[in-house]
C-alpha cells in the first residue's frame, strides 16, 4: 500500500512523514523530488502470537509513504510535484490548524476549508489536463476508424471532464465497474481515496475528538472515499522519539487515547478496505494485508502464488481464541480451529495455516 502526503507549504507534511516512517529527511533539490519511506503497521496481535511461538522474527505489514513538495501558485511546479503521486493508492492532505508566528501560513490566516479546496483544485486541474490530452487522441483515432472500445472510453472521459469542470473530484462521481476499469490506467489523482489530516496545536489535544465539529468540517464526513484524522503534530513528533513505555505515559498526560500515528494508519486501512490475516510458527509470526472480502484462496496468493494455485484447505482460528487457548493444540481441543475451503471469506485477525499441493 502506498499513500501520498500532500498539502500547502508550511503545514507539517514532512513532519508527518518523519513521524510515520521515522526517516531522516533533507530538503528537496527539485520540485518533483519526493521523500519515500516505509512505516511498519503496529499490530499487537503479532506480538501476542509471538508470546506463544517464540519465533525467530516478527514481521509486520508495511505502508509506503511518499511526501511531495508543498503546492504553490505555480501550476507548472505543481504538476511536477504531483507526478510521484500517480502510483499512490490513497492521498493524505495535511491541513494546518496550529498557530506559529515563526512559521507564517501562506494564506495569512488559518482556514481549513479554503486550504482543502485549494489542494483539491490543483488535483482536479492536473486530472483535467491528463483527460484533455487523452480525449484529443481518442477523437483523432475515432475519425480514422469507429471502434466500440474507444467510443466507450471517450464517453467515460467526457463524463469525468464534465465533473472536473464543475469542480467535483472524481472520487465523488459514481462509475459503473466497466467505466472504472477503463479509467484504471490513467492514475487520476482526484479519484484516489482521500484522508484529511488535521494538524492541530498542542493545546487542542484534550479535545481532539471535537476538532471536526470545531472547524465545521462535518460535510466532508459524508463524502465518498473520504476520512478525517485529527492529530497534534508537535506532540506526535516528541512521541516518535520516545521508547514505548514513555510514549504511552506522555499520551496519557495529554489525555490522548492513542497516538495519531496509529490512528492515521488504521484510517488508511479503513479507507482502502484492507484487513490483515496472520500466520504463526517458530520461524516467523507475520501480518499479511489483503482486501476485505477476499476468499481463502486469494489470501493464500498474498503469501505466494504457488500456494494459491495448489490450495487445498485453510486451517483457521481467530487470533484471540488462539492466544487464550495458549497453543494450536489446545484451540483444537476447544473446537475453535476450522478447516475452510477456498471460498471462505477471510476475516480480520484470522490466523491461517494453508494446506497446498506442490
Amino acid at each position: 500500500m502506498k499513500t501520498g502526503i500532500i498539502g500547502l507549504p508550511q503545514v507539517g507534511k514532512s513532519s508527518l512523514f518523519r513521524i510515520l516512517t521515522k526517516a531522516k529527511v533533507e530538503g528537496r533539490s527539485t520540485p518533483n523530488q519526493a521523500h519515500i519511506g516505509i512505516a511498519k503497521v503496529p499490530d499487537p496481535r503479532v506480538l501476542a502470537l509471538a508470546e506463544i511461538y517464540k519465533p525467530k522474527k516478527n514481521t509486520f505489514a508495511t505502508i509506503e509513504y511518499v511526501d511531495v513538495g508543498g503546492l504553490q501558485k505555480d501550476r507548472e511546479k505543481n504538476s511536477a510535484s504531483l507526478v510521484p503521486l500517480r502510483e499512490a493508492d490513497a492521498l493524505a492532505n495535511v491541513i494546518r490548524l496550529f498557530e506559529d508566528p515563526a512559521i507564517p501560513h501562506p494564506g495569512d490566516k488559518l482556514d481549513a476549508m479554503r486550504d482543502i479546496e485549494s489542494v483539491e483544485v490543483e488535483l482536479m486541474l492536473y486530472d483535467l489536463e491528463q483527460i484533455g490530452k487523452r480525449i484529443e487522441r481518442v477523437e483523432k483515432d475515432l475519425k480514422k476508424k469507429k471502434e466500440p472500445a474507444l467510443e466507450a472510453e471517450l464517453a467515460v472521459l467526457n463524463k469525468c471532464r464534465t465533473a472536473l469542470e464543475s469542480e467535483q473530484p472524481l472520487r465523488e462521481i459514481e462509475l459503473k465497474p466497466e467505466e472504472a476499469k477503463r479509467l484504471s490506467s490513467f492514475e487520476l489523482l482526484s479519484r484516489k481515496p482521500m484522508l484529511f489530516v488535521l494538524n492541530l496545536g498542542d493545546d487542542e489535544a484534550p479535545e481532539i475528538d471535537k476538532a471536526i465539529e470545531k472547524y465545521k468540517l462535518e460535510k466532508l464526513m459524508s463524502k465518498p472515499k473520504t476520512l478525517i484524522v485529527p492529530f497534534c503534530g508537535k506532540i506526535e513528533a516528541e512521541l516518535s522519539e520516545l521508547p514505548d513505555a514513555e510514549a504511552a505515559e506522555m499520551l496519557g498526560a495529554y489525555g490522548l487515547k492513542s497516538s495519531g500515528r496509529d490512528r492515521l494508519i488504521q484510517a488508511s486501512y479503513q479507507l482502502l478496505g484492507l484487513i490483515s490475516f496472520l500466520t504463526a510458527g517458530e520461524p516467523e509470526c507475520r501480518a499479511w494485508t489483503i482486501k476485505r472480502g477476499m476468499n481463502a484462496q486469494e489470501a493464500a496468493g498474498a503469501i505466494h502464488s504457488d500456494i494459491e494455485r495448489g490450495f487445498i484447505k485453510a486451517e483457521v482460528v481467530n487470533w484471540e481464541n488462539l492466544v487464550n487457548a495458549g497453543s494450536m493444540g489446545a484451540a483444537r481441543e476447544k473446537a475453535q480451529v476450522r478447516l475452510e475451503g477456498k471460498e471462505y471469506i477471510v476475516q480480520d485477525g484470522d490466523v491461517i495455516s494453508f494446506r497446498h499441493s506442490g
